[in-house]
């Protein structure tokens, strides 16, 4: 059964990508506020059927966390989900640093390019890095939070960390506060494979970590916390 209803729930993610991009598009082809306001739209959609198909639901921990104005999102990356879930509960629509290849993929390619989303060529080494800085400080300015996953892609619960150093590039050439956030995803929503179980995924929000640090003590801190946070997350489950 749960295996069917894995099945299900795959053609209703997919299937809501096609359905929502295409009744947004006529209105996104003009408006990039407008491609930006299909993304929360598509996120309940998934949501949605996430908790009537497969009993999934999420929280959100110490939201306040969040300071007022437009930082640098780290989050732990176990699932597709992570990619999802931000759309609820950050304002305005944040912007994802995400694969250059997604930009690939039909429909939610033209709408993460036309949403300003921000891809990047791993590549690419020194000019990928000021491309994206580039962008991110244009749509840092414009009011959006950058949400990166640190990591570089998903990973199993049982993984050992392996953070990327392009996230300390890009804290100290933005000079913004940096947010970290854990999760345990993985748990209702696997990095890999189509099977799901019900259950409640949780996102924590965890103290910000302020601008101006070196690269190794920021480093240092920004993996200690997610990595504790995700680890508290997981043993209070019994998955850690």
């Amino acid at each position: 059964m749960r295996l069917i209803r894995s099945l299900l729930f795959v053609v209703w993610l997919y299937g809501s990508i096609f359905v929502t991009g295409l009744i947004g598009m006529p209105a996104a082809v003009f408006s990039r506020k407008a491609a930006q306001a299909v993304c929360p739209m598509w996120a309940r959609i998934v949501m949605f059927g996430a908790r009537w198909i497969m009993g999934i639901r999420w929280q959100l921990r110490h939201g306040e966390r969040f300071p007022d104005k437009p930082v640098l999102i780290a989050m732990k990356h176990h699932s597709m989900m992570d990619t999802i879930v931000p759309f609820l509960f950050i304002k305005p629509v944040p912007c994802f640093v995400l694969k250059q290849e997604l930009l690939q993929m039909p429909v939610f390619g033209w709408y993460a390019r036309r949403a300003g989303m921000i891809a990047i060529d791993r590549d690419g080494h020194m000019k990928a890095l000021k491309q994206m800085v580039a962008e991110a400080r244009e749509q840092l300015a414009a009011g959006r939070s950058i949400i990166i996953f640190p990591e570089g892609t998903r990973q199993d619960l049982d993984a050992a960390p392996d953070y990327k150093p392009g996230v300390a590039a890009i804290y100290g050439l933005l000079g913004v506060d940096c947010v970290p956030v854990a999760l345990d995803t993985g748990t209702v929503w696997p990095a890999h494979g189509v099977l799901r179980q019900p259950g409640l995924a949780t996102f924590d929000v965890l103290d910000p970590i302020e601008a101006g640090l070196k690269r190794g003590p920021f480093m240092e801190q920004l993996e200690a916390r997610i990595e504790q946070g995700t680890r508290a997350l997981l043993l209070a489950k019994g998955a850690g």
